[in-house]
């Protein structure tokens, strides 16, 4: 049988291109699967932007990290390559710059495929895997016989608006979960608070020079794809799962949830000397509750006050990872007196803080988090029960997932504006973390999914799976691409 048409080598080595959206919570996790690749002995190419390339941890494995520049455009400040450089509300010249990365991603894909005369095609990748909003980046492989897969971050999300999507329209064959929830628009589905659909309106405005939503961004990699990853598994997301499988119209392949290493520049012992850290050591055992809300879209000042009254209502201790509001000044975003109030058994901290060591130290009995996908592993990880307060995107259908698996309490909040009172924040924190009937009950269930974040042969399977999957569709001496429709 000729090269063409043998079937591909069960230790077939690959070259696989990544490219994560230009955000760490996409980044970190897509650099852990790059990590697992590539300690299986595939040749791996880590695509971003000089700078946010420069930010990531060491790496453990030898990954090739591909800088191309990101095209200036006006509004953009210098230096500016991540949301975390951004203010939430001012994307737009980043989408415009994030489109323009299109041309020097095609010329780096076409170097990439060109036959070298000495080496014949060595360097050509077998598959580019691109992050949900790549639109570009599979019509640059499909140019050149690549098979492309969309890296989706969670199936919860997928389901709640398929859920929208259905309560206004029959879905249809032929057309994507994100393209009909455009088509009907509507109110929220069942369980989903008008808050949080009004505030996910930003995935059908326009972005960018190229004229498209977030959402029609994401319809477009996904037709363009020929399988897709998402960073999850069924163990995580239970009937969101199947039901993201069955609506996607694509081979849905789980990557495990790649839970952070402990190694890599982000060790729990790497930071022993961290004020923070520091303050914990002297802390009783499982009695402080951490609070983080990601480093993207503070809350407005008026709710941080309301936070920090909360905690002070609750009285326990606490270890806050504050994101300062824009354009409020340092005396300004905490209510007065608060810290001279909570001094001894609770601090504030408005810079970088280690997360991981800090989810990893006895002192810590509770996480207050934003339910990101990254913060929900990282806590669960440690076995930590929860008190959620999600903000925008696929948080609410994280929080909503994690309530119903017990492992956590949301904070109550106004149906219509997602806003928050110190009560509100009081007895969320106290059900959690005093009081003994229901903490019970949260942590017995943390401690249940910590035993399935924390298996780590269980989500190395899942990447063994990946890779035997884009084996499946190659041969020893060629790539092919699957009919897409």
């Amino acid at each position: 049988m000729d090269a063409a048409g043998s079937p591909p080598s069960p230790s077939r080595l690959l070259r696989i291109v990544i490219c994560p959206w230009l955000a760490f919570g996409h980044m970190l996790p897509y650099l852990e699967l790059a990590e697992r690749l590539a300690s299986r002995g595939h040749h791996v190419s880590f695509v971003s932007t000089p700078r946010n390339l420069a930010r990531l941890p060491p790496r453990r494995h030898v990954i090739d990290l591909v800088a191309l520049s990101l095209p200036r455009v006006e509004g953009l400040p210098d230096g500016a390559e991540s949301t975390n450089d951004v203010p939430g509300d001012r994307l737009e010249p980043l989408w415009e710059a994030f489109d323009g990365l299109a041309a020097p991603f095609a010329e780096f894909l076409a170097a990439a495929c060109a036959i070298d005369a000495d080496n014949g095609n060595s360097k050509r990748p077998d598959w580019v895997l691109a992050d949900t909003f790549h639109h570009w980046a599979p019509a640059a492989a499909r140019e050149h016989g690549v098979p492309c897969a969309v890296l989706l971050p969670t199936a919860a999300l997928i389901a709640a608006f398929a859920c929208g999507a259905r309560g206004h329209a029959e879905l249809a064959a032929d057309t994507t979960v994100f393209e009909q929830v455009i088509a009907v628009g509507g109110g929220p589905p069942p369980g989903m608070p008008r808050y949080e659909w009004e505030g996910d309106a930003p995935l059908f405005a326009v972005h960018g020079a190229s004229g498209l939503t977030i959402a029609r961004r994401t319809s477009l990699t996904l037709e363009r794809c020929t399988i897709a990853a998402i960073w999850s598994c069924p163990e995580w997301e239970l009937d969101a799962f199947p039901l993201a499988a069955a609506l996607l119209g694509k081979p849905l392949v789980p990557l495990g949830l790649l839970p952070p290493s402990p190694d890599g520049g982000r060790a729990t012992d790497a930071h022993r000397d961290d004020a923070a850290v520091r303050w914990l050591d002297v802390q009783p055992a499982k009695s402080v509750v951490y609070i983080a809300l990601g480093s993207e879209v503070p809350l407005r000042v008026e709710l941080v006050h309301e936070l920090a009254r909360g905690l002070e209502l609750a009285g326990t201790r606490f270890l806050w990872a504050l994101r300062k509001p824009r354009v409020v000044s340092d005396d300004d975003v905490l209510p007065a007196g608060f810290l001279e109030r909570t001094h001894g058994h609770g601090l504030v901290t408005m810079g970088w803080v280690p997360q991981i060591a800090i989810l990893a130290h006895g002192a810590v009995g509770a996480f207050l988090t934003h339910c990101g996908r990254n913060s929900l592993i990282e806590g669960l990880l440690y076995g930590h029960p929860l008190i959620m307060l999600p903000i925008f995107a696929d948080q609410g259908p994280n929080a909503r997932l994690m309530e119903r698996r017990k492992v956590g309490l949301q904070v109550e909040r106004n149906e219509d504006d997602g806003s928050f009172d110190r009560h509100g924040i009081a007895s969320a924190v106290r059900a959690v973390m005093v009081e003994e009937d229901t903490r019970k009950v949260f942590v017995a269930n943390a401690m249940k999914m910590q035993e399935s974040v924390a298996d780590k042969e269980l989500h190395e399977r899942y990447v063994d799976e990946f890779v035997q999957e884009l084996r499946s569709y190659i041969t020893d001496g060629n790539s092919t691409q699957a009919d897409e429709t």
